[in-house]
């Protein structure tokens, strides 16, 4: 059985203008939406988690590859999906957790992640060798050799391939994994300032990146694996930062997306599409940007339900201030009480951080909804709103979209639900995109 997103590449390749959008979040209620949003579809739902966010030491959210699978399977049962809709992505498989290490003991770490990821029925594969390591030469204002790059994206996809067959011995049948390759993005996590470094990719750079990984992967014996890599990460152009959005121009990248019918068996991934408009994210995928990245924009979307919620419960419950959840409030204490997850990130005066602790499109608050006090927070505001009824005047001022679809009996005022309504709203651009 072929991998859906060979399936991809075939019908775009074929004048098609379909894709898929990936979802890259380890969210519970953004990852219930995501499911919901593909069932209502009928399409499958693609799941990524980064190199960051999970690896074999845990990552930023404490869980290994099958700590998350496990994860997305009971978010899957509770919701409804059928497994054989669901599909897992690693993004950014790398050494980037460890680029200040020596480069033996870096891509040693790296591909035991890769390796434990396929092991865990990973599917869709971003290999991403982009950055120098810690005793690699160069100036490291220019970007890596690609040679280099070629190389070392060759041994991370042997892991891949032998933790595919750890896979595969145990569930016979499982496809086998297909790749993404190259890195003309930012770090993982987002952009420091709005538009850094933005430059679409030159189709020189594209060529290049393509022929050298077709012979490092041929040099290490895996040509059989070249033939399933579907992407190609490019810049086209779009990109966002604290408060601005960089929009799709397809007139900018039309060489770019020109060079791309010189390819049968691949199409684009396009990082940090969140926020484009409805149109845009169509043109995307029209000009063979197939695979859609997002995920700051889906807790971004999320973080705006709470904040409402929380905005209707002090109306509702203002003269029992005692029992309030104060999220908001207790958000801002757990960022300021440990930035480390933000204070790189937001400049300026304390005035404009404290706005974009909160408003920020690059949505650094969602490193903290899993803190204790915040969840804690988070349950508070859910209890209270449930144990009294909303008024449809107050959810018209402060959620008028999922007011629209209460009128209607699409969904519940339950605030879980009015949470996941927010979310969907943002994956109905998503959805409209990737469906011819």
């Amino acid at each position: 059985m072929d991998h859906y997103l060979l399936e991809v590449v075939r019908r775009q390749k074929a004048g098609e203008p379909v894709g898929i959008y990936s979802v890259c979040s380890a969210h519970e209620l953004v990852l219930a939406a995501a499911m919901e949003q593909a069932l209502a579809d009928g399409t499958p739902v693609l799941i990524e988690a980064t190199s960051n966010q999970v690896n074999q030491f845990g990552g930023y959210t404490g869980m290994r590859p099958a700590d998350f699978r496990r994860l997305v399977n009971e978010v899957a049962d509770r919701v409804g999906l059928p497994k054989e809709r669901l599909i897992l992505g690693g993004d950014h498989l790398g050494p980037n957790p460890w680029q200040s290490e020596p480069a033996d003991q870096a891509m040693a770490k790296a591909e035991a992640m890769v390796q434990e990821y396929a092991e865990a029925g990973f599917s869709k594969i971003h290999l991403d060798a982009s950055m120098y390591l810690g005793d690699d030469p160069g100036e490291r204002t220019r970007r890596l050799d690609p040679r280099v790059i070629a190389e070392r994206s060759a041994r991370l996809c042997r892991a891949a391939e032998a933790g595919y067959q750890s896979w595969r011995a145990a569930h016979p049948g499982a496809v086998a994994p297909v790749y993404v390759i190259g890195s003309e993005v930012p770090i993982p996590g987002g952009a420091q300032e709005p538009d850094e470094g933005l430059e679409v990719t030159d189709p020189e750079d594209l060529r290049e990146t393509i022929a050298l990984h077709e012979q490092g992967f041929a040099s290490a014996g895996l040509s059989e694996a070249f033939e399933r890599v579907v992407g190609v990460v490019v810049q086209p152009g779009v990109e966002f930062g604290d408060a601005s959005i960089h929009a799709y121009d397809r007139a900018q990248a039309r060489s770019l997306t020109a060079a791309l019918s010189e390819f049968n068996g691949v199409v684009f991934e396009g990082h940090s599409t969140d926020y484009q408009t409805r149109q845009a994210l169509k043109e995307l995928v029209e000009d063979g940007v197939a695979i859609l990245k997002v995920g700051p924009g889906l807790t971004f979307a999320m973080r705006e339900a709470l904040f409402a919620l929380s905005y209707m419960e002090e109306e509702l419950l203002g003269h029992k201030a005692p029992t309030l959840s104060r999220l908001r409030d207790v958000l801002e204490e757990t960022m300021i009480a440990d930035p480390s997850d933000w204070k790189k990130y937001y400049h300026g005066s304390e005035e404009a951080q404290r706005l974009a602790r909160k408003y920020s499109l690059s949505d650094r608050s969602r490193y903290y909804w899993g803190r204790p006090p915040v969840r804690s927070a988070f349950d508070r505001l859910v209890e209270n709103l449930r144990h009294t009824s909303i008024p449809l005047g107050l959810l018209s001022q402060f959620l008028p979209g999922a007011y629209n679809r209460v009128r209607s009996g699409q969904i519940t005022s339950d605030p879980l639900e009015l949470v996941k309504a927010q979310v969907k709203a943002s994956l109905g651009d998503y959805a409209y995109a990737v469906t011819p």
